[in-house]
């Protein structure tokens, strides 16, 4: 039969022993399934079961409830409107997941625990990792604020946002979904068509989940220039498999495969005298093939996996030489076992070795080039008291090229009563330079022919140190929560002008470490049951940033940032909600100086009504006032969509 793992803490009222549990469920009832409401679990803060409110960090969780309630394309716009993130420009248009005023490169982007292609490392511009999981298939997603290096090692340098999945048990469920949209005026069209089944081959022992979805969006002429693109073309196709083998009431083993494939087009112009038009086209292929066992034992848990992710991308234009080809290559094995120790704590002991390796004719004259990562971490999670908890931990992590890399991590979890809890700790975090930024070798033409940037062997990793404390306060019918934070990074890498400076074409660039930042800034957010039917749900973020080396604000990080639903529930059947996306203002570099860039919200409407106890009927209009960012400045560096008529129809078994 197979089995559902519950390894967690539970500090009783009584003497505060802290117990690892583990049950199996056979032949699950699916209706009675649904009918127990369980509190939140989560895993990414521990790599070990906590409810929610025991988790030690600050963790918000997006059910597949919630992201099937609006139209989602990839992981930006399923992170869109949770506390503390930002969805930002990484150029092209394309936006990347910034946490708590961190740039997007320190989210460490997991499925399942594993890692996926960090594409932005090796490709400019890249949000391919923002795609590897279609919305049928995710169970929840949970995203961590704030580093965690102590357990996941370099790029989690702001926080981890971490895909979980949907697993096979012993009753077959499955799901199918299709959503189209129409934008206002020229293109931006949307479809997307998702299955998901999961199910036993051989009852108890033996199961299967497979998931696919085809989706896309049609290009967005730019309505100053109709033969530039400002939002590009997407066709994707995406899907997987997984076998899962529970040989006894103790293991569990999962052999898994996944395959996707995108095409982006992108009308853009060259720089220069005489500029002239081109399509650029990015075609990219997705593997993920990986191999896990986990096993809950009388005294205690363990885990080993073994994984391999890569991407290919290849580009072709209708003028001037192609960029690439790239091919990245991330082979991963790692584990972990926890065990009680004299009945008041937990005890994790894991590592991890992992192989990065990039085929790039520009990174080197060989055109490839690849580093090995080894780390070891523990943990401790203790049980002061039935009311008081305590995360200790470090992960070692050494680097070919810098030795070894300390993470250490302290975490404090009060519960003062029932309803209202205590938290606070600090953290560091690291990010390991780029094959490409460490490579000397390296030389690439950037910015449409403005400069050409080198490699830098001597650079060191960017770290960042975090402090955290908050309060949480569940009631009858309202939460609230609030959250001060400060980063105090240190050893940014930015590029730097070494040769003929402000001529084009001639300017040389390279990476250094230069700066050092703080972030700071407070996360308030709750929710509350309203008279009619009607609840209301908002969260709010201030950040407040010094580059230390000048003294100035840090560029494309908005100081305030809102957001809010306000939900209406006339009938168990229907719902309608009103969402709120809230921008404040932000600067930006502008060649020599900054400008400030004006505030802008986005609003949307939701609806849903469930036609039969499997067919639910979903629409909705998104971006209701039309707010086209070009119109306020032309120095923002990304686009919103335009307003969006989208329906979409769910059935589920």
């Amino acid at each position: 039969m197979f089995l559902r793992f519950v390894a967690g803490t539970c500090f009783g009222k009584g003497f505060g022993i802290f117990f690892l549990s583990s049950y199996f469920v056979g032949f699950i009832d699916a209706r009675a399934e649904d009918a127990i409401e369980l509190a939140p679990v989560v895993v990414s803060a521990t790599s070990t079961e906590r409810q929610l409110r025991d988790a030690p960090a600050t963790v918000t969780v997006i059910t597949q409830e919630e992201l099937q309630e609006r139209p989602v394309q990839d992981l930006s716009d399923a992170l869109r409107g949770t506390p503390g993130i930002t969805i930002n420009s990484i150029g092209l248009n394309r936006r990347g997941i910034s946490i708590r005023g961190m740039s997007a490169e320190h989210t460490l982007i997991l499925v399942d625990g594993k890692r996926v292609n960090a594409a932005g490392n090796a490709i400019a511009h890249a949000d391919f990792d923002l795609n590897w999981v279609p919305v049928e298939a995710i169970e929840r997603i949970e995203v961590v604020r704030g580093p965690m290096s102590s357990l996941y090692g370099s790029e989690a340098l702001g926080g981890v946002v971490n895909v979980i999945t949907r697993k096979a048990t012993d009753v077959w469920k499955g799901s199918v979904s299709g959503t189209g949209g129409l934008q206002e005026g020229s293109g931006g069209d949307t479809y997307q068509t998702g299955a998901y089944v999961g199910g036993p081959l051989v009852p108890g022992r033996l199961g299967l989940s497979l998931y696919a979805e085809i989706r896309g969006r049609g290009e967005t002429p730019d309505p100053n220039e109709p033969r530039l693109s400002e939002l590009e073309e997407r066709d994707a196709k995406t899907g997987s498999a997984t076998l899962t083998w529970t040989p006894d009431e103790a293991q569990r083993i999962d052999l898994g495969f996944g395959y996707g494939t995108e095409e982006r087009v992108r009308k853009i112009q060259t720089g220069g005298p005489a500029p002239t038009f081109y399509e650029s086209t990015d075609d990219i292929e997705r593997q993920h093939l990986s191999l896990s066992h986990r096993g809950e034992w009388e005294w205690g848990s363990t885990t080993l996996r073994a994984y391999r992710s890569m991407l290919d991308r290849e580009n072709r234009r209708t003028q001037g030489a192609p960029s690439g080809p790239n091919k990245l290559t991330d082979d991963t094995i790692d584990g972990h076992v926890s065990a009680p120790v004299l009945d008041w704590n937990l005890i994790t002991v894991g590592g991890e070795w992992r192989r990065e390796r990039l085929e790039d004719p520009t990174v080197n004259l060989r055109g490839e080039a690849e580093a090995e990562h080894q780390a070891l971490f523990l943990q401790d999670e203790i049980a002061i008291s039935p009311d008081w908890s305590l995360l200790i931990g470090n992960r070692a992590d050494h680097h070919e090229e810098f030795g070894w890399h300390h993470s250490p991590r302290a975490y404090l979890v009060h519960h003062l009563t029932d309803a209202l809890t205590l938290k606070g700790g600090v953290g560091m975090g690291f990010k390991a330079p780029t094959l490409k930024q460490l490579s000397p070798e390296y030389e690439a033409v950037a910015a449409a022919g403005r400069f050409t940037i080198v490699g830098n062997p001597d650079l060191k990793p960017e770290t960042n140190t975090m402090y955290e404390l908050g309060l949480d306060y569940v009631g009858s019918g309202w939460s609230l929560r609030a959250t001060l934070f400060q980063n105090d990074l240190e050893d940014l890498i930015q590029t730097r002008c070494v040769q003929s400076c402000g001529i084009r074409g001639a300017e040389r660039r390279t990476y250094e470490n230069v700066d050092e930042a703080r972030i700071r800034g407070v996360e308030l957010g709750g929710g509350v049951d309203l008279p009619g039917q009607l609840r209301l749900d908002a969260n709010y973020t201030y950040l407040d940033t010094e580059d230390r080396a000048t003294g100035e604000e840090l560029a494309e990080r908005p100081r305030h940032g809102l957001n809010a639903a306000l939900s209406w529930f006339p009938t168990d059947a229907f719902m309608a909600r009103l969402r709120s996306e809230y921008v404040g203002r932000q600067i930006v570099d502008s060649g020599p100086a900054t400008e400030t860039l004006p505030d802008y919200a986005i609003w949307s409407i939701d609806l849903s009504h469930q036609l039969t106890d499997a067919v639910t009927l979903r629409g909705g209009i998104h971006n209701l006032t039309d707010e086209r960012l070009a119109e306020k400045s032309s120095s923002f560096t990304y686009a919103e969509p335009g307003r969006l008529f989208w329906v979409g129809l769910n059935y589920s078994f």
